[in-house]
């Protein structure tokens, strides 16, 4: 079995897992960060994370939780084969000789060169999910946005091809990128510190499973730390108007966040997302990890 295909069947396992236990924490974070902006004296449709669930349960009941699940899903194993096996060309390039263990700065380049091949399949499947989790969040807006209720992932997909055509798919690449190329630097980066940190040396393949959960999770933990502010951009770009947007970019964005909310307002929905990525990041490596090894 090729070395592609084994990171392609581990990735495609790993991201399985991921998504089923991160999801729910994932819907109240887009919640959260695409809330409008209270107007003076008024307050915010949601108080805070636990409100943002106790809402979304009363009105959705528990499969509000998981909505918008189905684009990421039905493309969690296109995600993960460019994301490992990018990762895993990388790492082939990058060594020194064949099997030589890498570095940590070498896991840290392999890691942007795997997000900046991912960002273009990112873009398109968080644009559908995240127009489907802001729905109830986004009601009591007057943006347009809002009288369009989504009937599920390829109805988004028509209602965007229909406004912003194939270009609007891509609708906050830029920030996207931002995003996946410095996390995923990131994210291996650290995962493969600890990794060695506990291993006391180069070579990891000992490792049992509760060190890979603890920097699994820990290494998802720094994804988001290290990225959320563009996160959080990325996520009002994508649920904005396509007729009358309210923002014209991401520098656009950034500023008007900024003046309405302050530095608080790029950190909305950061509980849920280090809520969430410690437990998914932990299942996503640990089921990589003893997939790629099972296939030898």
């Amino acid at each position: 079995m090729g070395e592609v295909a084994k990171d392609l069947t581990a990735g495609t396992v790993g991201g399985a897992a991921q998504l089923i236990v991160g999801h729910p924490f994932d819907t109240i974070k887009v919640k959260l960060q695409s809330q409008p902006a209270p107007l003076p004296g008024q307050a915010p449709k949601f108080a805070g994370a636990v409100d943002a669930v106790k809402q979304t349960l009363a009105a959705e009941g528990p499969r509000g939780l998981y909505k918008g699940m189905g684009a990421p899903l039905a493309t969690v194993a296109a995600f993960n084969a460019v994301l490992f096996s990018v990762r895993g060309q990388m790492e082939t390039l990058l060594r020194s000789q064949p099997g030589a263990p890498l570095t940590v700065n070498q896991q840290v380049a392999a890691g942007a060169g795997a997000g900046v091949a991912v960002s273009f399949l990112a873009c398109p499947t968080e644009l559908i999910k995240c127009r489907l989790q802001a729905q109830s969040a986004l009601a009591s807006s007057d943006s347009a946005v809002v009288a369009v209720k989504y009937g599920g992932p390829m109805d988004v997909a028509r209602h965007v091809l229909k406004s912003g055509g194939v270009r609007g798919l891509f609708k906050g690449l830029v920030p996207t990128m931002a995003r996946e190329i410095p996390g995923n630097a990131a994210m291996f980066g650290v995962y493969e510190l600890l990794k060695q940190s506990f291993a006391g040396g180069h070579d990891t393949s000992q490792l049992g499973r509760g060190s890979l959960i603890v920097a699994g999770g820990l290494a998802g933990a720094s994804f988001w730390v290290s990225v959320y502010p563009t996160d959080v951009i990325k996520s009002v770009i994508q649920v904005d108007d396509y007729k009358n947007p309210k923002f014209s970019g991401s520098i656009d964005a950034f500023r008007k966040i900024l003046a309405s909310e302050g530095i608080k307002g790029l950190y909305k929905g950061f509980g849920p997302a280090m809520g969430r990525s410690v437990p998914a990041n932990a299942a996503c490596f640990l089921a990589y990890e003893v997939t790629r090894s099972s296939l030898g």
